[in-house]
């Protein structure tokens, strides 16, 4: 699998351009700002945008969701506990000075359990709150690959301090997918670098609850 990431917005995301290898047909997972940098980023890679995945809907992941559907024709998924809030994006911004963007009725909504297969891939959609109440983290299995939001971090874990976070309901997530995935599995995450879950398991300090 090609994975490559681009930074956007004033809080560094991370946006997922994702393809199987030598294939055109590309997921496009979290894109959180900077729609006019997206696309000209798939348009350099001669990519069609098979999907629009949403993880949860904080602003600064779904800041450029309305203007990259409507570039690339792809069809949105979104957490189901979450489209109200990416269909009025700026009522839920915390801060003064974000925006303004562009708010997108979800074409499909996901809670976690379904199986897609999109742009080539089979994609288990796992239901991950903690971070945001609706969140949801995409697993690949056959790439050992998983796109996990703001769940987890390289050494770090989501923030739970804005409305709907639960750190006790973040560290069971993560506790699940720790169980349900194997060590090798890359996280690719929605800030900072990517990682594998064998990796957090060792040394990450904030999962030290679960093993004790």
């Amino acid at each position: 699998m090609d994975a490559r990431f681009l930074t956007v917005g004033m809080v560094g995301e991370n946006t997922w351009l994702a393809r199987q290898d030598g294939s055109r047909r590309a997921l496009l997972i979290d894109p959180g700002d900077e729609p006019q940098r997206l696309q000209q980023a798939i348009e350099e890679l001669d990519l069609t945008v098979e999907a629009i995945l949403v993880t949860h809907c904080h602003f600064d992941h779904v800041g450029a969701v309305a203007p990259m559907a409507r570039s690339t024709g792809a069809p949105v998924y979104c957490p189901r506990l979450e489209v109200p809030v990416l269909a009025d994006i700026m009522s839920w911004v915390p801060w003064p000075g974000i925006g303004p963007f562009e708010s997108y009725d979800a074409d499909h909504t996901v809670e976690g359990g379904e199986r897609l297969e999109l742009a080539g891939f089979e994609i288990d959609v796992l239901f991950t709150p903690g971070h945001s109440p609706g969140h949801v983290s995409y697993s690949i299995p056959a790439e050992q690959a998983l796109f996990s939001g703001d769940v987890l971090f390289e050494g770090s874990v989501g923030r739970t301090d804005l409305p709907g976070g639960d750190h006790q309901r973040l560290l069971q997530s993560i506790g699940e997918l720790l169980d349900a995935l194997p060590d090798e599995t890359r996280v690719l995450p929605g800030h900072m670098g990517e990682t594998t879950l064998g990796a957090e398991r060792r040394t990450n300090p904030f999962l030290h609850e679960l093993s004790a």
